[in-house]
């Protein structure tokens, strides 16, 4: 059996133990080091590269941002930035119909963006926004898609962990990656809001619509974020400005977000202390995932796969737009069995080469970023697509009354929106890429 066997043969058998409940973490590092064994018929060479391979991925210095992100969320909810967010976006959209569920997805995109992680950005916005819409009247379903829905902004409005890392995988520039989500970060948002409107209209309910706020109360509510916008400023306007590394950048959010959990009295030693208890618990189940990427992906360049791979595609003639196609609707597949680091780490080095090797009429840059951002799009619509979308999931829970097939059912045009979306930014990369062009 040749070595490109061997790794074919890999790809089923990871995704067969990921089936069975191994932690996607740990199949991946049995298949590496199983693999690498096989290759070179000497686990000597797989005790070496266990000590050489961990040293190297974990002395990475840009994977420090990941818990200083993690612990900038964890700081953000405990310094109440969630409620004053829905506030404000309710003062401004609570007045017109399904207003209520626009201000849940318009504090989620902002909440998003000193958060960094979709699931943080679901549970912490659930908490403060489901109460609300069940008070206005919305029906349970709804009221727990939309949430859904409104959390994954968390990965796509920058900063993004999940962006980080594929930085870190491609090796591009973190800063281009967020200027390049912008766009399609705000599409999303406004997306959501335009399916929230039709839906409300399509299928009216007990929804009761709130009295228009007085501009004095609406301008005391916006006031009120000052914590979020100074945080992002700091964070995102930091970076692009030249005043920080992103690694800076990360930690002076993560201390800002903190003072202000501290100032505003709601940051006590023992929340503080569950706040750090809870960053390292999700650090080291990211860190697993990447370490079983990195002995995976080395096993895989061992074999040959992602290049053959692509050199078969390329030899084939088809048209860039089709493998492209092809590839998004493989990461929907998954995004319905698999959580999202984790079909990043797992394809990004099969498909990334494939793509690096088309002409899309962009520079290799370009196509990397935009390529990127697509990426994130279709791993956003895995995290509320059924029937393992772990949004659906956290946002239900919160929700006893609520079927999960309710939610299921509600969440259809957030995910048709999302489809939307997709293929617009296909068909004009120019929209992703127009921050980058302007500033870079």
């Amino acid at each position: 059996m040749s070595n490109f066997d061997i790794g074919l043969i890999s790809l089923p058998v990871l995704i067969l133990l990921i089936f069975i409940r191994m932690p996607i973490g740990v199949a991946m590092i049995v298949c590496g080091l199983g693999g690498t064994a096989l290759v070179f018929g000497d686990w000597t060479v797989v005790l070496a590269k266990m000590k050489s391979e961990t040293y190297s991925t974990f002395s990475s210095h840009s994977l420090s941002i990941v818990p200083l992100f993690l612990l900038m969320g964890q700081f953000a909810s405990l310094g109440g930035m969630s409620q004053s967010l829905f506030r404000a976006a309710e003062a401004f959209l609570g007045h017109r119909k399904g207003g209520v569920a626009m201000a849940s997805v318009g504090a989620s995109a902002g909440f998003g963006a000193i958060c960094g992680s979709s699931l943080a950005t679901a549970a912490t916005m659930g908490q403060v926004a489901l109460p609300e819409l069940r008070r206005a009247g919305y029906e349970g379903g709804f009221a727990t898609a939309t949430l859904a829905a409104g959390g994954t902004l968390g990965i796509l409005i920058p900063p993004s962990v999940v962006l980080v890392i594929y930085a870190i995988l491609t090796e591009q520039n973190i800063a281009k990656l967020f200027m390049a989500a912008f766009i399609p970060g705000l599409l999303a948002a406004i997306g959501y809001m335009l399916t929230i409107a039709i839906y409300v209209r399509v299928f009216p309910g007990s929804e009761q619509i709130k009295s228009r706020m007085p501009y004095s109360e609406r301008l005391t509510a916006l006031l009120a974020v000052w914590p979020v916008l100074l945080v992002f400023f700091l964070v995102v306007g930091g970076i692009y400005f030249g005043w920080f590394t992103p690694t800076e950048a990360a930690a002076i959010g993560a201390a800002g977000t903190g003072l202000i959990a501290l100032f505003s009295r709601s940051l006590t030693r023992d929340n503080f202390v569950d706040a750090l208890l809870s960053t390292a618990s999700n650090t080291a189940m990211i860190f697993l995932i990447v370490l079983g990427a990195s002995y995976y992906n080395g096993f895989l360049a061992l074999t040959q796969v992602p290049q053959e791979m692509s050199q078969y595609v390329v030899a084939m003639g088809l048209s860039p737009w089709v493998v492209l196609t092809v590839i998004l609707l493989v990461y929907l597949v998954f995004g319905c069995i698999m959580d999202s680091l984790s079909m990043i780490l797992l394809t990004i080095p099969i498909f990334f080469p494939i793509i690096s090797g088309l002409d899309f009429g962009l520079s290799p840059e370009e196509t990397a970023l935009w390529f990127g951002i697509l990426v994130l799009i279709v791993v956003e619509v895995g995290l509320i697509t059924p029937p393992v979308g772990m949004n659906l999931f956290i946002i239900n829970s919160m929700d006893k009354e609520t079927r999960l097939g309710a939610t299921y059912k509600a969440i259809m045009p957030f995910i048709a929106s999302d489809i939307l979306r997709t293929i617009i930014l296909v068909m004009f990369p120019s929209l992703t890429l127009y921050l980058v062009r302007l500033f870079y």
